[in-house]
């Protein structure tokens, strides 16, 4: 048997090829949308991948089911429940797919969608014991799959949540302790509240070691797993959706094209929105005003999906040779809007000089002092709710950063506003956002909380 992990770090997502080494034949499951790595994986190797298959309708990634089967004939698996624009073998409990000697065999674990599946992998048809399970995003290293994600129309969290405690309890912890887990994602992911960095692990230490594995009856659970999950980024929903729908396949030779800066800051004066993917101290040095900073290095298609409308035409401006990962990491959670990108920004900037402007920025100090003036700003705490209960800024408002998009009324409009959340990273992108609409007295706080915090643990030291 022939078994990868292809772990995608910027979404913490885990996809998997397995193949039969004497037969050649091979299934890929989960894969993102840029698909030449499974491709070239397959082809040095000899192998022929003859399926995919979804565990469930992802939310926060587009998946890459239409691009294989376009490339190479393979038919397209899902859940029984799952209904699709496009073909698809509907794949039910106890369903076997032989490889030749290496086995799937298909589980039905609804509760973080109604359609899940996890699947089953032997290296040999009669093995009693399996040698590992996909779990999908129903069993992760360390936590479940929420059941609140809204992929599912019409389905409740409360409903779903029960689904999710039969697979979990009473199917995937009916596994022998040696069964190998591979999950769907790791660390990071918003699809959980608690996931691990391990990326793989076992029935018995998941037993052991994972709050949600443990002996409970289905009202606690339900009540566990619900409670202090994270707002979900804005395009979740957009993404499960269209995971459903026939759609343009992605190209990347055709994705990322260099346009000219008169193409540019004309796309741009008819309303394309900049993303600008450079770090925040670049940014703050000076960019063409009204544009998105969404910082190349950390989750950049999270939070592109966070603060960006799939239907808005984009223009990028990238770090120095990465112009083509940058569209390419767009076009992975579906936003294939991009126009194109902007080479050598820097000539751009100094020819249209009166549209650069800096992005303001305050120190500890800086805010401590005019906190205590007469018309001190307001503070906006963008981190996550577990975060903020660990410590805040008194009288600043929390709104997180998936949030802030949606509650912009909730912003006044006359006051002077700095922006925080804990090291730099996420603010840079809201106070970016709240200047592109139009709250222009906007700043970010530097380091962040963890910088405020540091500076009054000092004093009282």
């Amino acid at each position: 048997m022939y078994f990868a992990q292809h772990y995608l770090d910027c979404l913490s997502q885990a996809s998997y090829l397995i193949a039969d080494e004497s037969t050649g034949r091979a299934v890929v499951v989960d894969p993102r949308r840029d698909v030449d790595e499974y491709l070239a994986d397959a082809q040095a190797r000899g192998f022929t991948i003859e399926g995919v298959i979804n565990t469930h309708f992802h939310a926060d990634f587009l998946a890459g089911h239409l691009e294989l089967a376009a490339r190479t004939g393979a038919w397209i698996g899902y859940g029984r429940h799952a209904r699709t624009e496009y073909p698809v073998r509907h794949l039910a409990e106890g369903e076997r797919i032989s490889l030749g000697e290496v086995t799937l065999e298909i589980t039905e674990t609804p509760g973080h969608t109604p359609e899940s599946i996890g699947v089953l992998v032997r290296e040999h048809a009669d093995d009693t014991v399996p040698y590992g399970v996909l779990t999908g995003d129903a069993l992760f290293i360390g936590d479940v799959g929420r059941p609140d994600l809204l992929a599912s129309v019409g389905v409740s969290a409360d409903e779903l949540g029960r689904m999710l405690y039969d697979s979990v309890h009473n199917k995937l912890m009916a596994l022998p302790d040696e069964v190998r887990v591979f999950p769907a994602h790791g660390a990071g992911s918003a699809c959980g509240k608690n996931l691990s960095t391990e990326r793989h692990s076992t029935i018995g230490e998941q037993r052991a070691t994972n709050y949600a594995c443990a002996p409970m009856g289905e009202e606690e659970f339900v009540a566990l797993v619900t409670e202090g999950q994270s707002a979900a980024p804005g395009y979740f929903s957009y993404d499960a959706d269209l995971n459903r729908k026939m759609h343009a396949l992605f190209d990347p030779a055709d994705a990322a094209r260099a346009l000219t800066r008169e193409e540019f800051l004309a796309r741009r004066a008819a309303g394309a929105v900049v993303v600008d993917a450079r770090d925040p101290h670049e940014f703050a040095a000076g960019h063409l005003r009204g544009s998105l900073n969404i910082p190349a290095d950390g989750r950049f298609a999270e939070q592109a999906g966070t603060v960006l409308a799939p239907d808005r035409e984009v223009l990028v401006i990238a770090p120095e040779g990465r112009e083509a990962e940058t569209v390419t990491r767009l076009a992975r959670i579906g936003f294939d809007r991009t126009a194109g990108y902007l080479p050598e920004p820097e000539d751009t900037f100094r020819a249209a000089a009166d549209q650069v402007t800096p992005a303001p920025r305050r120190t500890v100090a800086d805010l401590r002092h005019t906190l205590a003036t007469e018309h001190p700003p307001l503070v906006i705490d963008v981190r996550a709710g577990a975060e903020r209960d660990q410590g805040h800024i008194p009288g600043s408002l929390h709104i997180s950063l998936p949030e802030l998009p949606y509650r912009l009324a909730e912003v006044p409009a006359d006051r002077a506003l700095v922006v925080h959340c804990a090291g730099g990273h996420r603010s840079s992108i809201a106070a970016s956002l709240l200047r592109h609409h139009g709250y222009s007295a906007t700043s970010d706080l530097l380091g962040g909380y963890n910088a405020w915090h540091t500076a009054h643990q000092r004093e009282q030291a």
